[in-house]
Order: C-alpha cells, then structure tokens, then sequence
C-alpha cells in the first residue's frame, strides 16, 4: 500500500464528506477511492469514517488522523518541491478560505485569475463568516479582516475597511438623517449577524466610546440580505465599507454618521508558517496581494 496516496485519498473524502467526490477530486474511479481508504483502515487497525447513504463522516479516530495526515501530505509535497525546484511550476489543490461577502466579491477574480495562469491547479473556496482554523481545517491561505491573534500564521497586510453605517436616499428624505448615534433610536434598523455580529453598535466621539444596542426590525445571517433591505428603503444598516461600496458608487446607499467612525480594520492575508512554502500558495500569494490591495485601495 502506498501510504502517502491512502492519506492523501483518506483527506479528500474526509474534506468532500463522500467517495464519488473525492474520486471526481482525484480523477479517480469509485471504487478506487474506497478500496484505499479500507486497505488504510485494516492497515491502522480503526474505523476512519462513518458511511451513511448520504454522506460520511469522521470517527474520533479519524478526526485525530486527519490533522496528522494533512500535515504530513503538506510536509512531504513541500519537501519535495523544495529539493525538484518547481516552484516555477504550480501543481495541485488549493485551499483557500475568506469572509463570505469578501470572498464572493474579490477573492473569487483572484482565484479564477490565478488558475487561468496555473492550469494545474485546482481550489476550493471556502467562504464562511467565521473564523477558521488554517491547520486544523487544511487551509493553505486565508483573508482574515480584523486583528490577528495567532502568531503561528505569516500575515501579509492588504489594506483596511471600515465599519459604517448606511441608509438610501429615499429613507433620509422621509425619515431625516441621524446627527449623533443616539439619534438611531428613533429610527427603523437592520442589522446583520454574520459572523457573530452581535446586537451592539459601537460609535466613538473623542476617543470615548458610545454604545447603542440595537433593536432591529429586521435581521439576517448574511450581509448582502441586509444591504438589499437597505437599498429598499426598509431603515439604516451597518455593515463593512467594502461590503456596500458598489451600493455607495451606484448612488443607492450613502453613508452617514462618519464622525463616529471608529478606527481603520486590517485585511491580511494569511499562511501557515514554514521553511519550505509550497509552489501553489507562494504563486498565490503573489498574484493575490497586489489585486487585493488594489481593490481595497479604492475601498
């Protein structure tokens, strides 16, 4: 049995929750990936995965392996990158991970640009408002906006966004528009809890911070829903400058109450450590960090 392949069969139908997945993953026959993983199993002595008729899942067992057996595939690639010198020529699947929204709108470019020139790789985008554990996860790259606690992930810093607040013209003109936070309790709000955004708006006024919790008459788990309620006329939202720009330059949004703004937010994007960077993630990186901060340049 070849090892390293059974491991690297064994992450891909642990990462796509099924064998016809992972086998179209791999170009691989059915039957070919679920052979590995069994002759994997009997070889370990445990029950990796759980099938079901519908998806399979992870035994504790197989949670456990799996962070082992991503860091040793990752390991061994990168090693042998290193010692062959193709860094030049990119091969292989790429992770990469960015807020919903951010994804959507300008990671997705990066990432169909970054593949038009490296044909031999294959992404997955994995696009959540939460916040992500790069290694556990098997994530190669990720845009994180806000501060970066970890210090075992390399950060490349890309710009910054600003938390800001919005109504459509045609609420302003016939509801009025807030002078001071305060003014906000008198007036309908939306509020989006993606990424455990909670109930709480926060303005600053001369260093001091004013907080005002939000009662909505609407919210959602997802940021462009409340931008849309917005655009409608429907009350005042909040939501992160690059997340309503294009609303803002079409005329259908315009920001108010930006003498409270707090500070500037980073955006970073950001890598697991190493000695030996991979082909596909250095070739990422360079192509991503100067269109990111471009695009947040103009943000």
């Amino acid at each position: 049995m070849d090892k390293l392949k059974a491991m690297s069969v064994f992450i891909a139908v642990a990462e796509e929750q099924g064998f016809a997945a992972a086998a179209r993953r791999l170009a691989l026959s059915a039957p070919a990936v679920t052979r590995s993983v069994a002759e994997l199993e009997e070889h370990l002595g445990v029950i990796l995965l759980l099938r079901t008729t519908r998806r399979v899942r992870l035994t504790e067992a197989g949670q456990r392996f799996l962070q082992d057996a991503r860091r040793i595939v990752a390991d061994v690639i990168s090693t042998e990158e290193s010692i062959s010198g193709i860094h030049g020529n990119p091969s292989g699947h790429l992770v990469v991970t960015a807020p919903a929204l951010f994804g959507c709108l300008h990671v997705t470019p990066v990432i169909t640009a970054f593949q038009d020139r490296y044909e031999n790789v294959t992404v997955s985008a994995l696009f959540v408002d939460r916040i992500t554990d790069l290694i556990e996860e098997g994530i190669d790259v990720g845009i994180r906006i806000g501060a970066l606690p970890d210090s075992s992930m390399r950060a490349i810093e890309l710009g910054t966004v600003t938390m800001k607040t919005y109504a459509a013209p045609q609420y302003l003109q016939q509801h009025g528009e807030p002078a001071v936070p305060e003014d906000l309790y008198q007036h309908r709000l939306i509020a989006s809890t993606a990424g455990s955004r909670g109930p709480q708006w926060r303005y600053y006024q001369d260093d001091n911070e004013i907080t005002l919790r939000a009662t909505p008459v609407f919210s959602s788990t997802t940021n462009d829903s409340v931008i849309a309620a917005a655009v409608a006329g429907h009350g005042i939202t909040r939501v992160l400058s690059y997340q309503a720009a294009a609303q803002v330059a079409a005329g259908a949004l315009q920001p108010i109450l930006t003498a409270f703004e707090g500070a500037p937010i980073p955006v970073s994007i950001v890598h697991p450590q190493g000695r030996n960077l991979p082909a596909k993630v250095r070739a990422f990186i360079d192509l991503a960090v100067p269109s990111l901060r471009q695009t947040l340049g103009t943000r």
